[in-house]
């Protein structure tokens, strides 16, 4: 079993809901993790379903709280956003793009295809230097309040068969088919280098 807790990193496209849900239950867990987007900008929901709210990556989640509670108080309540803002500033400042991060991971977990996508493009595109393997898994999680409880649980559950595997690189395959088998999801898995 590794000595050092397994260095975690949780992707969606605004680092709002599914990242920072599982970057809250793997904390708690003593998971060494970190959360991003890979989106260019943070979308909410706003009042009307085809006019989001968009805010910069560089903004706090404390001012988009006070924005939103400025804008319509009871709508942002009601739809659990107000709630999400609060958990993530407990975690961290703001959200953060993945494309700006170039610290080191054991594994990645990514929210959706399309975040996979991009979160593998990105690594391929960046110069190896060390070549240490990065596992990179897409587990989808509909961008709902539940789906991403749901969602953080069982990276949760991946994460600590990883971290108790005694051989992580030839333990991940295996892993991921026993859960394909167990609960009938499938995950899309690359390994990329540093």
């Amino acid at each position: 079993m590794p000595s050092s807790p397994l260095k975690v990193a949780v992707v969606c496209k605004s680092n709002m809901n599914r990242s920072m849900e599982a970057h809250s239950i793997l904390r708690k867990k003593g998971f060494s993790v970190r959360s991003f987007g890979t989106g260019s900008l943070v979308r909410l929901p706003g009042t009307a379903h085809n006019l989001p709210v968009v805010y910069n990556f560089t903004t706090t989640y404390k001012e988009m709280y006070n924005d939103l509670l400025r804008r319509d108080r009871q709508h942002y309540t009601r739809n659990g956003i107000l709630h999400i803002l609060e958990r993530n500033e407990r975690i961290k400042p703001r959200p953060e793009r993945f494309q700006e991060c170039h610290e080191a991971f054991d594994v990645i977990f990514t929210c959706g295809e399309s975040i996979y996508d991009r979160v593998v493009e990105d690594l391929c595109a960046r110069e190896q230097e060390t070549f240490q393997p990065v596992h990179v898994i897409n587990v989808d999680i509909q961008d709902t309040l539940e789906d991403a409880t749901l969602g953080a649980l069982l990276i949760c559950e991946l994460c600590q068969h990883l971290q108790h595997a005694d051989d992580m690189e030839d333990s991940v395959d295996k892993l991921l088919l026993m859960v394909e088998e167990k609960r009938g999801k499938s995950f899309l898995h690359t390994v990329c280098f540093y």
